[in-house]
């Protein structure tokens, strides 16, 4: 962070600047009539996303056909997921309870219609998954990290979630994704985008500000119908998922 001061305080300036336009055009995305409320807030963080990835000078790369709808399932690294996949998919995310504390980035998720779930509330699974089957029936895109965490992205971690029923329950698609990304000759990827662990937002968020630029790449598997048992989903989407993280720097 120290080696590029100029660089960090140019794009703290320019974070702000996106901040605080985004605040302002957020109204203008509301009162646009040719929407209903939810496309709005949609479409509102797809342009939010590519103004921030513009910021961090965060290039996207992707294989596969981008889903139009049903249950987008992938392996996740931390809140540059986020922006990733909102600059390419005007998609609705399920996210952790615990983003909406975060700085920034839960002031823009929870403006942009995303679902938050808590972990830690399995007698609230019921009304969670009620959430996720509205959009689903109505053929948006939904994110979701089945992880359950981020992780340094070395590897896909075991599926914790419960909320893949949601597919089986509407019938909705199931596509499998995985995401990844390249910082040559800045540190590794682990320790320097992927926000996991005990690592604390802003000094993260500083580092990450200043680095010279990152590249993105997201692997999109085949649509298809959910599996009718929800553990046999489970095991058949990690595969899935498993198989597209490893052919991502193949």
């Amino acid at each position: 962070m120290g080696r590029h001061p100029f660089r960090l305080a140019f794009r703290l300036i320019r974070l702000g600047w996106v901040i605080f336009s985004g605040m302002v055009a957020l109204a203008w995305f509301l009162n646009a009539r040719k929407r209903e409320e939810t496309d709005s807030r949609i479409a509102w963080m797809q342009w939010m996303s590519r103004r921030f990835l513009a910021v961090l000078h965060c290039g996207v790369e992707v294989s596969g056909e981008i889903p139009s709808g049903g249950l987008i399932a992938c392996n996740h690294l931390g809140y540059v997921d986020i922006l990733v996949f909102g600059s390419i998919c005007p998609a609705i995310f399920v996210a952790k309870s615990d983003v909406m504390g975060w700085p920034i980035f839960g002031w823009l998720a929870s403006r942009a219609s995303t679902i938050f779930v808590s972990r830690d509330a399995p007698a609230r699974v019921a009304s969670q998954l009620c959430e996720m089957e509205e959009p689903l029936r109505d053929g948006r895109p939904v994110i979701l990290f089945p992880e359950g965490t981020s992780s340094d992205g070395a590897q896909v971690l075991p599926f914790r979630s419960s909320l893949m029923e949601s597919a089986i329950i509407t019938g909705a698609s199931v596509t499998a994704s995985a995401i990844g990304y390249d910082i040559q000759g800045e540190g590794g990827v682990g320790t320097e985008v992927a926000y996991w662990g005990n690592l604390v937002f802003v000094p993260h968020l500083m580092n990450l500000l200043s680095k010279k630029s990152i590249e993105a790449r997201i692997s999109f598997g085949r649509s298809r119908d959910p599996m009718p048992d929800r553990k046999q989903e489970m095991r058949l989407l990690h595969q899935e998922i498993c198989k597209l993280h490893q052919s991502l720097f193949s």
